[in-house]
């Protein structure tokens, strides 16, 4: 699994006008499944988030995670994290799961961030969405299984 994590003030999903979510500050979450993928993926990554220091403490420094700061999660799916373009200008996403095992693996995710607490909202599987946010930092990391 691949995972964009970027820490936002403020992040929306939409489909066409209507705001489907939205959280205030936290972590806004692009999450890529790949063919390789199982639950135990999922569950790592869920909690190398939950458990991510990048929010600053009192001294500026990076030391707090998502629980602490009691921070939000808006988790969107995007199979093109797994898109291959070292040849030719077509991306291949041959690498990327099949829609169903990245449904299944996508909501395994999202159960585990919910179980540890946290408020998640999220996109809409499988649907062309827009999605608005505040990068704050930018801190921005790309984390994988």
């Amino acid at each position: 699994m691949r995972v964009v994590v970027q820490r936002v003030s403020e992040a929306r999903v939409s489909i066409g006008d209507e705001v489907i979510g939205a959280i205030g500050p936290g972590l806004c979450i692009l999450l890529g499944v790949g063919t390789k993928d199982t639950e135990t993926a999922a569950e790592f990554l869920a909690s190398k988030i939950i458990n991510l220091r990048i929010f600053e403490d009192k001294q500026g420094k990076m030391n707090r995670s998502i629980r602490d700061l009691g921070g939000e999660l808006l988790v969107v799916s995007q199979f093109t994290l797994y898109g291959d373009s070292r040849k030719g200008n077509r991306p291949s996403f041959t690498a990327a799961a099949t829609p169903e095992a990245a449904r299944r693996l996508y909501e395994h995710f999202i159960q585990r961030l919910r179980q540890a607490g946290l408020k998640v909202a999220t996109g809409k599987f499988r649907a062309h969405m827009k999605i608005a946010l505040v990068n704050d930092g930018p801190v921005t990391l790309l984390l994988e299984s």
